[in-house]
């Protein structure tokens, strides 16, 4: 049932080796990075990556955590899909809320059908099709930012075989483009209080913790071929209204940059303090407190 979901503060530790973790459409698919240098994952990119495992129904990942979790695949479908039908979604939403109310709500054809939409919240803001629907997810992931500023490398791609009449070869200037190193962290938030809003239930919050883990390294592409979840911390609360400040355990588990001068790019992962272990005065203010990538 949805108040069976627990509050949860969650941290990627992501580190990026000779890859374009999230390209910028507004700077020809240059890194992300801000003013000051820093490097940015946004949100969008990183769910987009887990919606992506769980649309590929026959994909070696979800068949694995289906049979592990014992999941019916018709319930976990992607409404963020590419190629998707706008006018069926809206015509299943539509018939979904005619005489709504909660109950019937939950038990809905369209919310047991979309894993997304349960967990991340319902974006299709169709005009008579929004009724009663949360647009705020249960879980919530936040902008990832590097702890120093990022270095980017940008080459030219060639071709042998040319795209142009009359020419051998063909190239594409500063095409590739790709941080040299980087650590970013991700914060991510479980909040209960969407649940039965969504529909959301603790089965839809056990899918995303199971596909965490694989998010890179099982969509890698040419651009992004190195980048690694470090780590994934998992802490749940001791009650649904937060037994911790949310930013003590992420300042806690936050890697730092060594060295006299923190604004450096780095070269390795050596160049971090990275921690290993929460505090034994903030573990003892959570119920679990567990590494995705370990478990």
């Amino acid at each position: 049932m949805p108040n069976d979901i627990k509050r949860a503060t969650g941290l990627l530790i992501i580190e990026a080796v000779n890859s374009n973790p999230n390209g910028d459409p507004d700077r020809e698919s240059d890194p992300r990075q801000r003013p000051n240098g820093l490097g940015e994952i946004s949100p969008v990119s990183f769910k987009r990556k887990l919606r992506d495992l769980v649309e590929d129904t026959e994909g070696l990942v979800f068949n694995d955590v289906c049979k592990k979790l014992k999941l019916n695949k018709a319930d976990f479908n992607i409404l963020e899909s590419r190629g998707r039908d706008r006018k069926s979604i809206s015509a299943e939403m539509s018939e979904d809320i005619k005489d709504f109310n909660q109950e019937k709500f939950l038990n809905s054809k369209f919310v047991k059908k979309y894993w997304d939409g349960r967990i991340f919240g319902n974006t299709f803001l169709e005009e008579g099709g929004n009724k009663g629907y949360i647009k705020t997810g249960v879980a919530q992931f936040a902008m990832g930012l590097s702890v120093a500023p990022i270095l980017i490398q940008r080459h030219t791609n060639t071709n042998k075989a040319g795209v142009e009449e009359g020419k051998t070869q063909g190239m594409a200037p500063l095409a590739y483009r790709v941080v040299e190193h980087g650590v970013y962290c991700m914060p991510f938030y479980i909040n209960p209080s969407h649940a039965h809003k969504s529909g959301c239930t603790q089965t839809d919050i056990d899918l995303l913790k199971a596909l965490i883990p694989y998010a890179y390294d099982h969509t890698r592409s040419a651009i992004r071929p190195d980048v690694r979840i470090r780590h994934a911390w998992y802490m749940e609360h001791q009650n649904p209204l937060g037994s911790c400040s949310d930013w003590k355990l992420i300042d806690a588990l936050t890697p730092k940059r060594k060295g006299a001068d923190p604004k450096q790019p780095s070269n390795s992962l050596d160049d971090y303090v990275v921690p290993k272990d929460l505090l034994d005065e903030l573990k003892s203010k959570v119920v679990g407190f567990c590494d995705l990538m370990g478990d």
